[in-house]
């Protein structure tokens, strides 16, 4: 593509796009990069360069682009239809998918229920945790605890269980009230404890919660081990299988939302066979269609599925839909990238890349600012900070991780920063060598930055 066609669309995109979580005066300032096209683990621009896509599309692309199983699904599909509603009706990759999820999935787990992103697959857990407790007379019970810093999607029901300020601060008039417990939030703990002397206090700050307000919450929503968009925050051990048994104690749902840490990002399938915890409710997305399509699903246990059944005017029914929900195109791209890990053995695969990743992270914890690095499996975040020893942080004007990942474009990657936090996530399919670049490439895009800082 030559110059006068990027301009063409840099001034079109200018003119005409609004670009989410984008200070849009900031953009119009700057010269976009404009992807064209992908393959395995790169990003390619109109004008040929290639990038490594360091955060997977944001946090979707699971197998590399172009993965030619995956194509050949898509192409497969629409010579049969590509999409037909499941109002009153239902499609076979709808019906195939289902029993593909439920059958990697936690035992606890048998229905599904179809949607298009994280925030909708959270909209509809949140919906059938409230409306479980008013079928089954529990009329009190319509709150909802999440932890400080959590991150759930960007619609009403989703922000009123977030806890980022920065994000959901504004819309504080239109939210639902909801009970925040103290994130377990190692590095910058609240109460000022060392982990594993503290001895889980954080869970004790939950049990109170709970021990005072059970008779009026529906449900825990969390997220499991790492909280993404809070900046890679990494719960110690011990942490969800806690939070499991405080709700089995106080008659509580957990909802988990595995929408970033599901689909093997963390080691295994889900981020909450770690600690061997089964759910009430789960949502996923993301890798789901192995970063091809728009798709999302919430899993329900068969206990809360039965209490929606009855009688036409009974008015038993979760009155909730989406036009896509369940969309054979989606779906079909979906079964094939779970078919993937199995044939692929990608799982086991994983296990030498992380141990890479784990390996290198020590070096680059060791840089003089870079306070912490957390990381569980391809889910990385490096915390840069001003004063290492005292912890302490950039200021805002500083700019530090926008600078990091600015200067990683420089060098060909791309990544996204979280604040001061440098996040991290390829495709799982990135091979070692390409994983090496990747982190050598970081290593020094902060080294750089933060010796002129």
């Amino acid at each position: 593509m030559n110059m006068n066609d990027k301009n063409s669309l840099v001034d079109i995109d200018r003119k005409h796009i609004w670009h989410p979580f984008t200070q849009m005066k900031e953009w119009e300032g700057s010269t976009p990069i404009i992807i064209e096209s992908g393959q395995g683990s790169y990003l390619i621009d109109v004008e040929g360069n290639r990038y490594i896509d360091g955060v997977s599309s944001l946090w979707v692309t699971v197998h590399g682009h172009r993965k030619k199983e995956l194509d050949d699904a898509i192409r497969d599909q629409l010579n049969k239809i590509a999409h037909s509603t499941m109002l009153g009706l239902s499609n076979v990759p709808s019906i195939e998918l289902a029993k593909k999820l439920i059958h990697i999935s936690p035992e606890s787990l048998t229905r599904v229920f179809y949607s298009d992103s994280g925030s909708t697959a959270v909209e509809i857990a949140l919906k059938m945790a409230f409306q479980f407790r008013q079928l089954r007379g529990q009329k009190s019970k319509t709150k909802f605890i999440s932890l400080k810093e959590a991150y759930h999607g960007d619609t009403i029901g989703a922000v009123s269980v977030g806890g980022m300020d920065i994000f959901h601060q504004i819309f504080k008039p239109l939210l639902f009230d909801s009970m925040m417990v103290m994130s377990p939030f190692c590095y910058r703990c609240e109460k000022s404890l060392e982990y594993p002397s503290c001895k889980l206090e954080c869970l004790n700050d939950l049990e109170e919660v709970m021990n005072k307000h059970h008779h009026e919450v529906a449900a825990l929503i969390m997220e499991p081990l790492m909280q993404g968009a809070a900046g890679m925050i990494a719960h110690p051990q011990g942490y969800l299988k806690g939070a499991r048994e405080l709700c089995d104690k106080y008659d509580i749902h957990l909802i988990l939302d595995e929408v970033a840490t599901g689909f093997g990002r963390t080691g295994k399938m889900f981020a909450c066979e770690h600690e061997n915890v089964s759910p009430d409710l789960m949502t996923v997305a993301k890798g789901i269609s192995g970063g091809y399509l728009p798709l999302a699903a919430t899993l329900a246990s068969e206990e809360i599925y039965e209490a929606f059944k009855g009688e036409h005017e009974e008015m038993k029914t979760f009155f909730h839909g989406h036009t896509y929900t369940g969309n054979p195109l989606a779906s079909a791209v979906a079964i094939k990238n779970i078919e993937l890990f199995e044939e692929e053995k990608l799982l086991d695969k994983l296990q030498d890349k992380i141990a890479l990743i784990a390996n290198r992270l020590e070096e680059i914890k060791g840089l003089p600012h870079v306070g912490d690095v957390r990381q569980k499996g391809f889910m990385v975040g490096i915390e840069l900070v001003r004063d290492k020893r005292q912890r302490t942080e950039y200021s805002t004007a500083d700019r530090a991780g926008h600078k990091v990942i600015l200067e990683a474009r420089r060098q060909g990657v791309i990544i996204r920063p979280l604040g001061n936090v440098v996040v991290l996530m390829p495709p799982l399919s990135i091979s070692m060598d390409e994983l090496k670049q990747l982190l050598d490439l970081v290593h020094k895009s902060i080294v750089t930055v933060t010796n002129k800082l």
